[in-house]
């Protein structure tokens, strides 16, 4: 009798387990670019508001040490620090960035890489460029050459990104003659330091596809991704709605496939694996639907074995907030490539 009830339980779990829909999506291994270099980043979070605001506290608050503890405790093994040097440089030749905020940055790098957390070192918020590219293209150049001779002897596992988000006037004409003197200052003192791209328009994907690149063996294209713009951002005008309040019907799904399927074709296409420097869903949505939007959209791109950064960790787009912790529900299951 008891080998019969035992056979029909187990009969019974199988069958319930077997009726279970598969997930959607399930991480592949991190894919290997045939051009270009591959980052190691594992499960992202970017460092929002805090070094890219005017001031360190001007957009919240200022990083403590005990952040990166608590970073590395929920599993995050990737770090994208967007810092604005152009707020702390002077104006003139040599445009020489201030040595406390310099080290501010490195004591941060620094503290990620004896965590074990790789860090894309990301300029960020250069308004000026935008506005003025050609103007600005030496002064560009410029501080990439210190912020490069600084970290020239860091570990592997710090990467630099050029320019967050090229728009306004710098765009596909004009972004390779912008961004090559940078590069190329880069190169002076690290020479084969993997470098992050982004393309224009926001680092739209859309034009990423098709954007200029530079000629260097050791670069990697970015992109950003807020899909549906109407959810991911606190608004889209040019949608309608302009405000969506839940994630993952199946429009949303399909345009996600889309994507995943446009990046995969630049993947065989170029060789070049690029990776999604930001994602993420608004903090005025609720906190059930930011838990389903994390997960879905990091397992998804990590289904193609695409490495995704979400954006962010406090500040704005909180992931994490001072007086009620993690949102749990959301990081907990954000995923990444199997990394090889």
């Amino acid at each position: 009798m008891r080998h019969t009830i035992a056979a029909t339980l187990a009969l019974t779990l199988a069958t319930a387990a077997a009726a279970q829909p598969k997930p959607r999506y399930a991480p592949a291994p991190a894919a290997v670019p045939a051009k270009g270099a591959a980052l190691k980043l594992g499960k992202c979070i970017n460092l929002s508001n805090m070094l890219e605001a005017p001031t360190e506290t001007a957009w919240g608050r200022a990083f403590r040490d005990d952040d990166m503890t608590r970073i590395k405790a929920k599993g995050f093994t990737g770090l994208r620090l967007p810092v604005r040097f152009s707020a702390h440089a002077a104006a003139k030749p040599p445009y020489a960035i201030d040595p406390a905020f310099l080290q501010r940055v490195r004591h941060i790098v620094d503290l990620a890489t004896a965590n074990g957390i790789a860090v894309i070192v990301d300029m960020h918020h250069y308004e000026e460029l935008f506005t003025d590219p050609k103007g600005q293209a030496p002064r560009f150049a410029a501080l990439w050459r210190q912020v490069a001779q600084e970290f020239r002897t860091a570990p592997d596992s710090v990467y630099f990104e050029l320019i967050n988000e090229p728009h306004d006037k710098l765009g596909a004409d004009n972004l390779l003659s912008v961004l090559t003197p940078a590069l190329k200052a880069v190169r002076e003192s690290n020479p084969t330091r993997p470098v992050v791209i982004d393309g224009p328009e926001w680092a739209g994907l859309d034009a990423m596809l098709t954007s200029p690149f530079p000629d260097d063996p050791h670069v990697v294209p970015t992109f950003h991704f807020y899909d549906p713009p109407n959810f991911g951002l606190d608004k889209a005008d040019w949608l309608t709605p302009k405000v969506k309040e839940t994630y993952g019907d199946k429009q949303d799904l399909a345009q996600l496939d889309a994507a995943i399927a446009k990046v995969a074709a630049y993947v065989k296409r170029t060789g070049r694996v690029p990776f999604v420097g930001e994602y993420g869903a608004w903090e005025g949505r609720s906190a059930d639907q930011r838990a389903r939007y994390y997960p879905i959209v990091s397992t998804a791109w990590a289904s193609a074995g695409i490495q995704s950064c979400a954006w962010g960790y406090t500040n704005t787009f909180q992931l994490y907030r001072d007086d009620t912790g993690w949102l749990d529900a959301a990081v907990d299951r954000i995923a990444s490539p199997i990394m090889r």
